[in-house]
């Protein structure tokens, strides 16, 4: 236990220093991101720096698997390597959506292919079913779509920052209380490099994560499901780590999904960037980034502990969690549509 705590402390002080000289370096080149009409920020701001996030964690738990002797994390470092490489190339010279995507989907296909997909899922209320090729299609589709959803989400200081570590704790707790070593040390790795970098990312941020940082991230979150489902003895835990990955970036998952239709249905070009995300919403309407991120960060925090307790006291899941999540999400769906109309009455005004 102390040395995985000093661990944590190494990878905690590493993340901050390399995105502290991340940043020195970024400004005296000028490598900066400059404000446009879609921007949150107004000064220019390097980014890029989850460039260390990625460095740091990815090489952490390389050294913790060689140690272990463990071979079957492959197929994840290659696929991380390559969503990030991707995404740091598309930070300093824009490429086009399909080369992106089709360097996502490669290492979505890789991840599913080494390790399978949702072979078994619970469907709330009414029990576990086989979902046979349609899990490996639904992994598949989660992976590429997380990639990108965590990608539209990073748009306001620390946002998304702090949803990785609320998403890393609690794949650190269900490490811990479900004995999967493996998934409790990465998930304390994820959420203190994280945490490293959100020093420098709270409002006002003086650097920005980059999409090498958000993608690895969001591919990461992808991935742990699987990861964990191959790693459990528990019978019953691979039909239930589907929603775990789900409930544990639930909000950036919503938001996300919330405004792609939205936005479909009003025959909107789908594909081009816009500042219609509800936590952008919230921004216009005169929230700060800062209050913005509490909101999103307390309300993620509330479920993750809320997993954690029905976890270790064996609460229905149904019951208790997928009941939370109804209510947080009927909330800031309230919030939301308060803020958004006050918005258009004074515009009209």
């Amino acid at each position: 236990m102390y040395r995985t705590f000093a661990v944590y402390f190494a990878v905690f002080g590493a993340s901050y220093v390399g995105v502290e000289l991340f940043r020195r370096w970024s400004l005296k080149r000028e490598i900066l991101d400059i404000p446009n009409e879609r921007s949150s920020h107004v000064v220019p701001t390097p980014r890029g720096g989850g460039l260390i996030i990625c460095a740091v964690s990815l090489l952490t738990f390389f050294i913790y698997s060689l140690l272990k002797g463990e071979s079957l994390y492959w197929a994840y470092f290659t696929g991380a390597t390559v969503v990030a490489l991707i995404s740091l190339i598309d930070d300093v010279k824009t490429l086009s959506p399909f080369l992106r995507i089709l360097c996502h989907s490669l290492a979505a296909i890789l991840a599913v292919w080494s390790l399978g997909g949702f072979e078994w899922i619970l469907i709330p209320f009414y029990g576990i079913v086989h979902a046979g090729i349609f899990g490996d299609l639904l992994a598949f589709l989660w992976i590429v779509w997380l990639i990108n959803a965590y990608n539209f989400m990073d748009g306001i200081d620390g946002i998304a920052a702090t949803q990785s570590i609320t998403a890393g704790t609690g794949w650190a707790l269900t490490g811990l209380l479900w004995n999967i070593g493996d998934l409790s040390f990465y998930g304390g790795v994820l959420a203190v490099s994280t945490l490293g970098f959100l020093l420098l990312n709270w409002q006002p941020a003086k650097i920005f994560m980059g999409d090498v940082g958000s993608a690895f991230l969001g591919y990461t979150f992808a991935v742990l499901p699987l990861l964990a489902i191959k790693k459990s003895d528990n019978p019953s835990a691979g039909s239930v780590l589907p929603w775990i990955g789900l409930l544990l970036v639930w909000f950036f998952v919503f938001d996300s999904v919330f405004t792609f239709f939205k936005r479909l249905f009003r025959g909107a070009k789908v594909w081009q960037p816009h500042r219609e995300h509800i936590y952008q919403k919230l921004v216009i309407a005169g929230f700060s980034h800062a209050k913005v991120t509490m909101i999103y960060g307390v309300a993620s925090a509330n479920l993750v502990f809320l997993w954690a307790f029905a976890l270790k006291y064996s609460w229905s899941f149904e019951k208790t969690v997928l009941a939370a999540v109804a209510i947080e999400t009927a909330l800031l769906i309230i919030l939301w549509q308060r803020f958004d109309n006050a918005v258009k009455h004074s515009k009209v005004g």
